[in-house]
């Protein structure tokens, strides 16, 4: 495959929008086009794969067919004569087409507006915009096409990871609680993601659900071991461990927990069952729960009081 010769127009080239980010699809004027029937989209999508350069129709031939019969290439042809006429409606007769162009042995598509090379440009600044042009699984349509798998999972994979960044961007602005049910659905999704995880435990913890954060953790651990073999990697068994020491590193931003040998009114040495000391600085009014469960009553036990225990 090598570049095409011939160049489009900005403003013709900026007139059809695709998508790919889900079923494949193109839009003129924000409405969408009428492709047809499989093959045609099948064509189309092979094309942006190739990213404006040229594919011989050989190579259609082989992608389009697992064994192709006689007048593939008369079919191919066709396809992409029907996609011509979609893409350029106004295009005067027996003019060469200045969008899919024929360039050699084969055709080029002169895209510019592609929904997933916007993803790219916007998924290292703009996290969310790049997200929301996602409709389902890139080409979906064409999972199985050994074509297509390359690149689905390259852009599957940035998908996560700005998932990912997505949490963790929450995480660092203190907005650990807005970042659960995403990262909730994004490990149920994608069970073999350990930073996936590990967001999420860390996520629970620093909304005051140091339980659920552990629980957590252990299922992601049995989850591994029962299903690949393996053992949590370093980062998810830092973090429990950190989770049950409650160490003052996990603390959302602006907790401001003070060492336990502070000089401003410290919290008694001696401490009920279940008294968590990260609660004790991050919730100024706890929650129900915040202090843990008695684990004999089942109860929420009182803090100890002050006075009686602290003597200068």
């Amino acid at each position: 495959m090598h570049e095409p010769a011939g160049r489009q127009s900005a403003t013709d080239q900026q007139a059809v929008r695709f998508g790919v980010l889900g079923p494949v699809a193109a839009w003129a004027g924000g409405e969408p086009l009428a492709l047809k029937g499989l093959r045609h989209r099948a064509v189309l999508a092979r094309l942006i794969v190739a990213r404006r350069r040229v594919v011989p129709v050989s190579r259609l031939v082989a992608d389009l067919w697992e064994e192709p019969p006689a007048g593939t290439v008369g079919a191919v042809q066709t396809f992409v004569a029907d996609l011509r006429r979609v893409l350029e409606p106004s295009r005067p007769p027996r003019t060469p087409s200045r969008l899919l162009v024929t360039d050699g042995p084969g055709y080029a598509l002169l895209a510019t507006d592609v929904d997933a090379w916007e993803f790219e440009s916007l998924v290292a600044d703009r996290i969310p915009a790049a997200l929301a042009l996602w409709r389902g699984p890139a080409y979906a349509e064409f999972a199985s096409e050994p074509w297509a798998a390359a690149e689905r999972s390259r852009l599957a994979e940035l998908r996560l990871r700005a998932v990912e960044n997505l949490a963790a961007s929450r995480l660092a602005a203190g907005a650990a609680a807005q970042a659960v049910p995403d990262l909730d659905a994004h490990v149920t999704e994608h069970p073999w993601r350990e930073e996936g995880w590990r967001l999420l435990a860390l996520a629970l913890y620093q909304s005051g659900r140091q339980a659920d954060a552990l629980a957590v953790l252990r299922r992601a651990r049995a989850m591994l071991a029962d299903q690949l073999g393996l053992d949590p990697g370093p980062r998810l068994r830092r973090l429990e461990a950190d989770v049950l020491a409650q160490d003052p590193r996990l603390d959302p931003p602006g907790c401001g927990r003070v060492p336990p040998r502070c000089t401003t009114a410290p919290w008694p040495s001696v401490r009920g069952p279940g008294w968590s000391r990260r609660s004790a600085c991050c919730a100024r009014s706890p929650s129900p729960g915040a202090f843990g469960r008695h684990r004999n009553t089942g109860s929420p036990p009182s803090p100890p009081p002050r006075s009686s225990a602290i003597r200068r």
